[in-house]
């Protein structure tokens, strides 16, 4: 990880309603990273898209 990121854990729904869970933002991409239950690896979602497909859930 690099200085550019900073760790998260938030619950977010997208927009099928599934939730996620972001771990990491990064900064110097302008990424959201985040994780998928039953998914394996990570995904990686520009900021601005992720602002508009997905809601906090709190």
């Amino acid at each position: 990880m690099n200085e550019d990121s900073q760790n998260l854990n938030r619950v977010y729904r997208d927009h099928r309603g599934v939730l996620v869970t972001v771990i990491r933002w990064d900064k110097q991409n302008n990424a959201v990273i985040y994780t998928r239950e039953g998914y394996p690896h990570e995904l990686t979602y520009p900021v601005d898209r992720f602002i508009k497909r997905f809601k906090r859930v709190l």
